[in-house]
């Protein structure tokens, strides 16, 4: 084949392969692999763009004209606020919902619940940054259900996205209050239930119902919308489903 022909051929090759961007919630960090993975045996020749961060941050990034089609939020309030704005297209669903837990490196006694942190013992307790994660405000609403946040504020380890936490968790700090989903990566399979990670009372926080919506940018775009679907259909929910998340 001449050079020419064969240039010709990778040229078309690359116009095909279509690319989407779409802004992920940091909780989402350990699932969307195996999501994407999922998705592209139906859309081989779909590329998917993905920019991870705390759903606040995204938020301010869409807002200033980040280039992104779709957004995959770890709750609804920011969706909403950009269908609100008309920056979204399509009103927010629910994707997934997610879970806070219990995460430290040693061996706790989880029996005793969040008066676990309330311990001599526990000096750090990292946490995201409830202003921009919502993973973050679940776990300041939960310790204050408890009654136990005045007393262990100061122990604050605050992490700008729950991925960040899930390092401070393991690193920086005695415990954290993290993304359940986090604990079904391979990299945390050494962590084990009951000895080191236990699930936080579902009763102390509100259900983290996590929100999408198809943006401005990506309105007419069919592969975003194929995206879209295929997160609200069921193979997608057989993924979540193995990273902890209740689907709907």
């Amino acid at each position: 084949m001449k050079k020419s022909a064969l240039f010709f051929l990778l040229g078309l090759v690359t116009l095909n392969a279509s690319v989407i961007k779409i802004a992920v919630a940091a909780n989402v960090s350990y699932a969307i692999k195996p999501l994407i993975k999922e998705f592209n045996t139906s859309y081989p020749d779909t590329k998917v763009q993905v920019i991870l961060g705390s759903s606040g941050k995204l938020t301010a990034q869409i807002k200033h004209g980040a280039p992104v089609e779709l957004f995959m939020s770890a709750n609804m309030k920011y969706p909403e606020a950009l269908y609100k704005e008309k920056m979204a297209v399509t009103k927010p669903v629910i994707y997934a919902q997610g879970a806070l837990a219990y995460l430290s490196v040693k061996q706790q006694d989880f029996s005793k619940g969040v008066m676990l942190l309330t311990e001599e013992n526990i000096k750090k307790i990292a946490i995201a940054n409830p202003k921009t994660a919502p993973y973050g405000a679940a776990a300041v609403e939960a310790l204050k259900n408890a009654n136990v946040y005045d007393t262990v504020k100061n122990k604050f380890v605050y992490g700008e996205s729950i991925s960040q936490t899930v390092s401070y968790a393991t690193k920086a700090a005695d415990i954290g209050l993290i993304a359940k989903s986090s604990l079904f990566s391979p990299q945390m399979a050494h962590f084990k239930e009951g000895i080191n990670w236990s699930d936080v009372n579902e009763t102390l926080y509100t259900p983290i119902s996590q929100g999408m919506v198809i943006l401005k940018e990506g309105e007419n775009n069919s592969e975003v919308k194929a995206f879209y679907d295929f997160m609200q259909g069921k193979e997608a929910k057989k993924v979540l489903k193995t990273f902890g998340y209740r689907v709907p």
